[in-house]
């Protein structure tokens, strides 16, 4: 039986701690790919296209998974939720690691986007259990730049461990770390009180969530913004950057370090801003904006050049990094007690635009290859990766569209005052 007396603050926040540390691990699993993308092409002998089908395995199941997280984290609540989540992503990182074919790698890729996929969801639960209302953008962004520092550990200190250890010997430590957490959840997460019918009409609660209106506006433009800027930072910026820029692998790396750098402190910067002025819609469409017009900055022979694309790498995340009120707005028109199930359904844009776009880039860089091959891994020329580049400035110029339809809550759950307008 659940006792009915609240958790200690310090609970609160171990349990958040080790939220945060399963959602870093989780990041780092959706940007590793494109340090590693030469070695996993040599080792598997796999072209662009099979190569983005892998690292979009991750976002396949992630994005199957949202929606039945939100539902979990509402019934079941986060502690049991992280601590399978941690073990599922454990065993597959650690079999990915081992893995000697690639239908193996495959699968264990799949098994570790199923497992982390429960953890942002759950983080979002732990915030809106506890920390009030007006504070949940600002704890939101503190949540990503967490998880970022996965990131950009996936960046130069990854491309640096892959050169001392070996890329498999990386993802069993790894696995072992996600074995961890999630153990320790089972026993650091506080048990979430039980409410009433929740477990019972959670079907209904999640059928209103969709049927409003208000809630898919920040669907479709993670689709465009995350979903392009995970992508490309998670898998085609590395090659982009060594093939097409001639950058070292090392100092391509310190280019996506820096994009999910940017990211990291653009969530706290624009969360921060829109708590502080009240307002959700004027700081995304800005921000936003300024996203989309960055990319046509990118199909540049300047890039690796001169230190300004360091910059501009680092801007791209900064203001990709607007997507993280998406998930405020999704709350904040919807019923307090479906919170989980209203940022699931908003979060499930995030992964299908990447899942959609890493592959499709690929496919881009194939349709018209030389049939060149250095070292076990195709080369592609700069009017290859351009088209690519151009896939993605579509995409992020969806997301700033979509940003027009958001609902503006003032910062506040507006849920009841736009059920009487019905």
């Amino acid at each position: 039986m659940l006792s009915s007396s609240p958790p200690s603050s310090r609970r609160i926040h171990f349990g958040l701690g080790l939220a945060l540390a399963a959602y870093v691990l989780s990041f780092f699993h959706r940007v590793a790919p494109a340090v590693i993308a030469p070695d996993l092409q040599a080792t598997f002998n796999v072209g662009a296209a099979q190569l983005g089908n892998l690292a979009a395995t991750y976002f396949y199941v992630y994005t199957l998974m949202q929606i039945p997280t939100g539902v979990l984290v509402d019934t079941l609540g986060p502690r049991q939720v992280l601590f399978g989540g941690g073990l599922l992503a454990g065993i597959g990182a650690l079999l990915f690691g081992c893995a000697a074919t690639f239908e193996t790698a495959f699968a264990a890729r799949a098994l570790v986007g199923l497992g982390v996929s429960v953890t942002f969801i759950a983080t979002l639960k732990i915030i809106a259990l506890n920390f009030h209302e007006r504070r949940f953008a600002t704890m939101t962004g503190l949540t990503m730049f967490c998880g970022n520092l996965g990131a950009v550990a996936a960046g130069a200190p990854l491309a640096l461990a892959v050169q001392l250890g070996g890329w498999r010997s990386v993802f069993v430590t790894v696995g072992a770390l996600s074995l961890l957490i999630g153990i320790a959840s089972r026993y650091g997460v506080a048990p979430t009180p039980a409410r009433g019918g929740d477990r019972t009409q959670w079907l209904g609660q999640l059928l209103r969530v969709m049927r409003n209106r208000h809630s898919w506006p920040g669907f479709f433009s993670n689709i465009g913004i995350a979903g392009s800027f995970l992508a490309f930072g998670g898998l085609w910026a590395v090659p982009l950057l060594t093939q097409s820029h001639g950058l070292t692998r090392t100092a391509a790396a310190n280019h996506v370090s820096l994009a999910f750098l940017g990211l990291a402190f653009g969530s706290m910067a624009w969360t921060r801003l829109s708590d502080r002025i009240g307002r959700r819609r004027p700081v995304m469409l800005g921000a936003s904006a300024g996203y989309a017009l960055l990319w046509l900055l990118l199909p540049t022979e300047r890039i690796g050049v001169t230190g300004l694309s360091h910059g501009l790498f680092f801007a791209l995340g900064f203001f990709a990094a607007s997507f993280t009120l998406s998930w405020a707005c999704a709350k904040e028109v919807n019923a307090p007690l479906s919170s989980g199930m209203a940022t699931s359904v908003v979060n499930v844009g995030v992964f299908v635009g990447a899942g959609l776009l890493q592959p499709l880039f690929g496919a881009l860089l194939e349709l018209r290859w030389s049939g060149r091959i250095a070292e076990g891994v195709r080369i592609y020329a700069t009017t290859d990766y351009h088209r690519g580049l151009t896939l993605m400035a579509a995409a992020a110029a969806l997301g700033f569209l979509a940003n027009l339809l958001i609902r503006e809550t003032g910062c506040r759950n507006i849920h009841d005052a736009l059920a009487t307008k019905q």
